[in-house]
Parts: C-alpha cells; structure tokens; sequence
C-alpha cells in the first residue's frame, strides 16, 4: 500500500477481555484460563493498521489494573490512545469453550451491562475532535443492544462525522440474545437509524429478513442477496454493503464473500476453503479487508476477494485479534484462488 493511502480509522466500542479456557477443555473441566483483550472495533481497527493505517478508539477502560492491562494490549497494537477516558470499575468480558469436531465453540458473556463502557453517560464524550481526525469512523451493533443511553452515544457521534465528511462504517452484528424483550420490539427502529447514517454496512440477507423485515420472493440465499441487499442500499442511501456466506460440506467449511458497489453493482468472489482453528474475530478481518479494498481503491471483485483471504487467515489465528500482514493475505487469496480454479 502507498503512503498516499494512508487514513486514519476510529472506532467506538467495547473493549473486552476474552478468558478462553486452553486445550479444548470445558469449563467445568478446566482450572486456568488464558486472557487477552477485543472486541469488534478492536480487532477491525487492529488489522487495518498492520495494513499500514492509522488506528484510534473511542472507549472506556476502568480505572484500575484492568484498565492498565487493556491499555498495554491496544497500545502494542499500534492504537492512537488519545480518546480513550478512564473510569469506573468493570470491563465487559467473555468466557470462549473452544469447540472440537461436531462440539460447537461456546461464548459465555460476563460483566458486560455493568462495565465502565456500558455505564458510561453521554455527557463524558466531550471530546469530539476525532470526528475531525477521522476519514473512516467505524460502529457495531451490538452497542445497540445495551442500553438507550449507548444507542443515543452511538447515533450522536455517527452524526458527527458525518458532519465533518468522514465514512461511517456500521456493522449489523445482531444478536438477539443481548437484548432484552421490551428493547427488542424497538431494535428495528435502532438499526434504521444507524443505516441513514452509515456509508458501508456489513450485513446479510437474514439481517434484512428477519431484521428489517424484508420479503424475498426465492428461498436461496444468494439469491435472496441479489434481490435485497441492492434494495436496502437505496433505501437508505449506502454507499457499500458486504458481507459472507459460510457453507458446509462434509467436514470442509467454504466462505464467499459478496459486495455491492452503489455505482457498480453486486460483486461476488470466489468460495474459498477454510480451516478452522478460531472462529472468534474472523468477521471482523473480513471487515476490515473490505476497508482496506475501499481505502486503496481496488475493484470490487479483488476487494471481495481480499476481504475473504483476511478472514480465511483469521480461521488459523488464534484469538480474537488477527493483525495480518498484506503479504500473507495476497498469499492465501492466490493460493486459494488458483486451487479453486485448476
């Protein structure tokens, strides 16, 4: 990548600690735990600067040695600490079972309502000159999720950017077990704010389906995505949308990625085969491969395909954070492309 590409990417969100309990054990069987630090803007920001950008977070860390400790993880990734405040007494984590064979990977969710982030006012985001430093400001919808408070921050700061000229990246990420069933019934009405403010989104046919209530009139899911995906762009105005497709045959699991281009229209890659190691964070590498194919220009078929070598690598990195050199990418992207092919 040349220097002249070089942007400044934000993020805000959650930064959380992830106790993965080792070797494949349970936790009832396990006695030690492993720790590291994540969360989606994390592990986006992270990988987009090891592709040679600049990297900043808008968060909250306790202020205490927990805090210290996740501090010292984003500041060995390369992030701009300047928005980060200090306070409370709790960070939001996660307990991972990793899965084996037909045994699926186990997220347990702790301290998360209660964390120095989620607790946070809207008063304390004073400091709004990232808005002017930042060409690309980054959200996930699992903010959303937590309180009325966080989704007003959340609209609030995505509105400022835009005010100042920068991209607003909004990842759909629902999850309906994070939200309560009285904040559920409005959760529609959240997400079609964030989507008239963003300018690439990632989701898929079933976030348009069973989220914002779209109707296809086929039951396969490509071409559900050919039918919806550049409906919703016009609706509310996005620039890009992408996302994946995951399949499954035998014991082999294949991605293809697709990305719609409101001057270029729907892209599809190639599917390419993963191995599985760590599932965890592997979005958020096609994500920002995806950001990156934006930053540098690149058509839509090699950004689509980009994007998905990012997030095939990620499979074989352990932990959340898959900071991942060009090199590397452009060699499984070659390599799967050309096995695909022959």
């Amino acid at each position: 990548m040349t220097t002249g590409n070089r942007k400044q990417i934000t993020s805000f969100g959650e930064v959380m600690m992830r106790l993965e309990v080792p070797s494949h054990l349970t936790l009832s069987q396990s006695r030690s735990l492993n720790y590291s630090f994540s969360g989606t803007g994390v592990n986006v920001v992270a990988a987009l600067i090891k592709l040679g950008h600049k990297g900043a977070i808008v968060t909250t860390l306790p202020a205490n040695s927990l805090g210290d400790a996740a501090e010292a993880a984003l500041r060995g990734l390369g992030f701009d600490m300047k928005y980060v405040r200090r306070d409370g007494q709790l960070l939001g984590s996660y307990f991972l079972e990793t899965g084996y064979g037909s045994r699926k990977s186990k997220v347990t969710y702790a301290s998360r309502v209660n964390s120095a982030f989620n607790t946070t006012s809207h008063h304390a985001y004073t400091d709004l000159s990232f808005a002017e430093d930042s060409h690309y400001f980054h959200l996930c919808g699992i903010g959303l999720a937590m309180n009325e408070e966080m989704r007003y921050i959340m609209k609030t700061l995505a509105s400022v950017v835009k005010s100042k000229g920068g991209s607003v990246i909004f990842d759909c990420n629902f999850r309906a077990s994070l939200w309560s069933e009285e904040d559920k019934k409005q959760a529609r009405t959240h997400y079609e704010d964030m989507l008239h403010l963003a300018d690439i989104v990632m989701m898929n046919e079933r976030d348009a389906i069973s989220l914002l209530g779209y109707k296809s009139s086929s039951a396969d899911r490509i071409e559900q995505i050919k039918e919806l995906i550049p409906q919703i762009a016009k609706d509310y105005g996005i620039r890009v949308i992408s996302g994946t497709q995951r399949t499954i045959e035998a014991d082999s699991h294949y991605i293809q990625g697709f990305l719609y281009h409101k001057d270029k229209g729907l892209t599809f890659g190639k599917p390419m085969k993963v191995q599985v190691l760590d599932r965890i964070g592997a979005g958020d590498a096609y994500t920002a491969g995806v950001i990156h194919g934006e930053i540098c220009g690149y058509d839509p078929g090699y950004t689509v395909q980009y994007a998905t070598a990012a997030s095939v690598l990620a499979h074989t990195i352990v932990g959340d954070t898959a900071p991942s050199s060009e090199e590397d990418i452009l060699q499984v992207m070659n390599e799967q492309v050309l096995d695909i092919e022959r």
